[in-house]
């Protein structure tokens, strides 16, 4: 059990049924550790499934641009109720104040009026929210557990992370670890930052987008299993592009490229980066700008970090095969004849 707290040194020298050993007690600490995180995210499975909602209720529109579908009858209803009920709360209170009628009409006229206002009250001023729907039998149970087990997975990563890491890092030598450990670092934070930015940038805008567009001759209705499946792909999907500085400083390290090879190819990168938005989860403009930006920034964040790493490292890593040929780029041909 010490092994898959601490990694292994890496003057270690251990069998194969040692390395056996370690491995089975890491994939034991890291199975007793999802389980836990899937328990605890069962029991609050309300609050995460009320959090994947937000970006959902946050884009009902109006009621004036409701459109012809269910949210709009829902909303046209509640407009006629509470005019009625106002327009039957006034005659009650006019009765109320009769001086034709006994003591105990006008009473009663008095709790009619007073009813009629908690009636009032109590119908909806706005247009309802909108809620991920269901059509199986067994979908509520199975959709739950999934978001569960997905939110279990997310919160378990460090230490998964951590074992995978501590298992693989006795075998590179110790310039290959300072490369390595500030890497394996990085990852999660930049995979949390990508998960934010897209939750509270991308999912909010992306799903107003889409469940508002011509919704005037639709009644719009979402699948929970469609709807939880694209937040949750596309959550992943910008967490894994968030990635992109570390890749692109691990192929800097090894001599493939570096910071000029980035400079010069930016109109290419740009290309790319658009492609790479596109193939991203969410086909509507929107969402595919909102998941360009990121990546520019991380496409020039990428260059100032490979530009330090260039300075602090040696003339044999700064140079790259890409490099050479750029600078050949830059002078004539010498003349043959």
């Amino acid at each position: 059990m010490a092994t898959a707290l601490r990694p292994i040194g890496h003057d270690d020298r251990l069998s194969v049924v040692d390395h056996l050993d370690e491995l089975r007690t890491r994939l034991i600490v890291s199975g007793v550790t999802l389980v836990v995180a899937l328990g605890v995210c069962f029991w609050q499975n309300h609050a995460l499934l009320h959090l994947l909602n937000r970006p959902l209720e946050n884009s009902t529109p109006s009621a004036q641009h409701a459109g012809k579908g269910r949210l709009a009858s829902t909303a046209s209803a509640a407009a006629e109720q509470r005019a009625g009920f106002a327009q039957a709360q006034r005659a009650a209170s006019q009765l109320s104040r009769s001086t034709h009628l006994a003591p105990a009409d006008r009473l009663a006229a008095g709790q009619l009026a007073a009813g009629l206002g908690r009636a009032v009250a109590a119908l909806p001023k706005t247009v309802p929210k909108r809620e991920p729907v269901t059509i199986g039998v067994g979908e509520p149970f199975t959709i739950t557990f999934t978001v569960a087990a997905y939110f279990a997975l997310l919160f378990s990563l460090p230490v998964l992370l951590y074992q995978a890491y501590a298992f693989v890092l006795p075998a590179f030598r110790p310039e290959e670890r300072r490369v390595a450990i500030p890497i394996m670092l990085l990852a999660p934070f930049l995979f949390a930052a990508g998960a934010v930015f897209a939750y509270f940038m991308v999912l909010p805008p992306a799903i107003s987008f889409l469940q508002n567009f011509n919704n005037t001759s639709f009644d719009v209705l979402i699948q929970a299993k469609s709807y939880y499946t694209f937040e949750i792909y596309t959550l992943l999907a910008i967490g894994l592009v968030f990635q992109l500085p570390l890749g692109l400083l691990g192929l800097d390290r090894v001599g493939i490229i570096n910071a000029r090879f980035l400079i010069r190819n930016w109109r290419y990168a740009i290309v790319l980066i658009a492609v790479l938005a596109a193939l991203l989860p969410g086909v509507d403009p929107v969402t595919t700008m909102l998941e360009m930006i990121p990546l520019l920034l991380l496409y020039g964040l990428s260059i100032l970090l490979l530009l330090v790493a260039d300075r602090r490292a040696p003339r044999q890593l700064r140079e790259s095969p890409f490099a050479f040929a750029t600078d050949d780029e830059d002078h004539e041909p010498d003349d043959l004849t």
